[in-house]
């Protein structure tokens, strides 16, 4: 039976995680502890004897430098890297830069809760004209403005997600192509929802840690067979927890 592995790895943690802020598609860097981890998820790998084709990442520098460090511990750091905004984290809209607690205790945890993990309602949207919509960064000057978004929610992040997939990635991956993709928690959340068929409900409990290997193995249609962390498991379910308990004042 012919079968494929698919690699994908959240981004370490980045400072505006560490200062438990929404971050959308601003540009911040890793800490030290997110260095560390994708250093420690390029050691995971290669430990597992993954080599990769190709890599895919988006074109923010949390991902990219996690993408980086991981082959660079795998000594794949030559590997043809490509950057899509595609794979950009959800855009969280008037949200992004605010405090998850702070705004918790202001707006109430549900509240809070519903922008985070809901499958449809999106956060408060920018205007065109601040500063935090994306139509002002250069990255995304070549693209048509209405692509880019003032706020998404996962069912908008969805659907730039999976035509993505299954234009750009399936096709490679039924090729033979072994992908490696660095992205972020919440275009891997749009990612794994199709995958493994997960319903708009059960999607709000679906977590993704900072810097930890996610293998599937997939069939011949690009149907799971499995899927697994790399990685020491009670750490990793404590990862999860903490990611689940971010938007609690």
């Amino acid at each position: 039976m012919t079968t494929h592995t698919l690699v994908l790895l959240r981004h370490g943690q980045s400072t505006w995680n560490q200062e438990n802020r929404f971050t959308g598609w601003t540009d911040v860097d890793l800490t030290a502890q997110g260095r560390a981890e994708a250093s420690e998820a390029g050691r995971l790998m290669k430990a597992e004897g993954l080599h990769f084709d190709t890599a895919y990442t988006s074109v923010l520098k949390r991902a990219i430098r996690t993408l980086w460090l991981a082959l660079d511990e795998m000594d794949q750091i030559w590997l043809p890297v490509e950057r899509c905004w595609e794979l950009n984290e959800r855009h969280y809209g008037a949200l992004q830069g605010l405090n998850k607690a702070e705004t918790a205790q202001k707006h109430g945890e549900e509240q809070v809760l519903i922008w985070r993990r809901s499958y449809d309602v999106p956060p408060p949207a920018l205007t065109r004209e601040d500063e935090r919509w994306p139509g002002h960064d250069a990255r995304y000057a070549s693209m048509d403005p209405s692509l880019l978004p003032l706020t998404e929610s996962l069912k908008d992040t969805v659907a730039r997600v999976v035509p993505f997939w299954e234009q750009t990635l399936a096709p490679q991956i039924q090729a033979g192509q072994r992908l490696l993709i660095t992205a972020h928690g919440n275009s891997l959340r749009a990612l794994v929802k199709h995958l493994d068929q997960i319903s708009d409900e059960a999607i709000l409990k679906l977590n993704i840690p900072t810097g930890v290997p996610l293998v599937y193995e997939l069939d011949a249609d690009l149907k799971p067979l499995s899927k697994r962390y790399l990685g020491d498991q009670s750490a990793i379910e404590a990862a999860i927890a903490g990611v689940a308990n971010q938007g609690k004042a």
